[in-house]
């Protein structure tokens, strides 16, 4: 059996066995729990009463929290030569036709979202396998993709991103950082939550949210009572 740190096991006694019904003393906990001697992320992990393998079951979605993630994102935008300019001067650090094409089939892809115009489209189409494992290819449904570039950048520059339920149902995703104050940390909480109950998917039947636990990038799963969120 695998040895557990010293870090670990003192993590443990603050999470092991308990439910947290109150948000304050769950991200005090969660901050005590953030031992390492870099800047942790904090992330939700929400399993949902869902079948992804059913279309009318997925969740696909955007949310901007009310204080962003902590981090600063590359984005990326594919255009014809008329949008080219609206984009640079949107703030893409990228853009891109044809020859961003090309670099993203020899494998450079140096940024962290992909925008693109609609006419662009089906030129990516064939990147399919590329994007797709990455969680990079656009879709209309993400909003990466539109042909107001402006409004679109601007967006997704002030914090904007998608998430998605994984095949099993659940919801991984980053709310912040253990550097962020408590209120900041459980204001995103809060937001993100809400953003999953309202994109509930028609196909749901009875209960949405199995159980919903939150933890740092090394530190100890902490569950939560889905009733402080009522």
């Amino acid at each position: 059996m695998r040895k557990l740190s010293r870090r670990h096991k003192k993590n443990l006694e603050i999470t092991k066995n308990t439910t947290y019904s109150n948000l304050t003393e769950a991200i005090e906990a969660l901050k005590l729990t953030a031992t390492t001697k870099f800047v942790e992320s904090v992330e939700l992990h929400a399993n949902l009463n869902i079948d992804p393998k059913y279309a009318d079951q997925q969740l696909r979605t955007t949310v901007t929290l009310p204080h962003g993630v902590g981090k600063q994102v590359r984005i990326a935008v594919l255009a014809n030569d008329e949008n080219i300019k609206e984009a640079e001067l949107a703030g893409a650090d990228l853009v891109g036709s044809d020859d961003l094409i090309e670099k993203i089939t020899k494998g450079e892809i140096n940024f962290d979202l992909l925008i693109a115009t609609p006419n662009m489209m089906p030129k990516l189409a064939k990147l399919g396998r590329v994007l797709g494992p990455k969680g990079l290819m656009p879709s209309p449904k993400s909003g990466t993709v539109t042909s107001n570039l402006t409004e679109t950048l601007n967006e997704f520059k002030k914090g904007k991103f998608e998430y998605k339920a994984d095949k099993t149902g659940i919801v991984h995703v980053g709310f912040g950082k253990v550097d962020f104050t408590s209120t900041q940390l459980a204001d995103n909480l809060i937001a993100l939550y809400r953003s999953i109950e309202q994109n509930r998917p028609s196909g749901v039947k009875g209960k949405y949210f199995k159980s919903v636990f939150i933890c740092t990038t090394m530190g100890s799963s902490i569950k939560l009572n889905l009733e402080m969120f009522a």
